[in-house]
């Protein structure tokens, strides 16, 4: 029971954000998941056309 009591009181220190916060850092996941999984499709397009055309020759 006393670890139930520590854990509350842990989390009565933390400092939750604010709607706004959430909101902003919910788009900025959203924005870097979108460009990196650009990035990576563009890179895995370009490697698997450099293979191809390696195994072609």
């Amino acid at each position: 029971m006393g670890y139930v009591k520590g854990v509350i009181q842990e989390l009565k220190k933390v400092t939750w954000p604010n709607v706004r916060e959430i909101n902003r850092f919910t788009w900025t996941v959203i924005v870097m998941v979108i460009l990196f999984g650009l990035y990576f499709g563009a890179a895995d397009l370009s490697f698997a056309s450099i293979i191809n055309w390696i195994l072609s020759l």
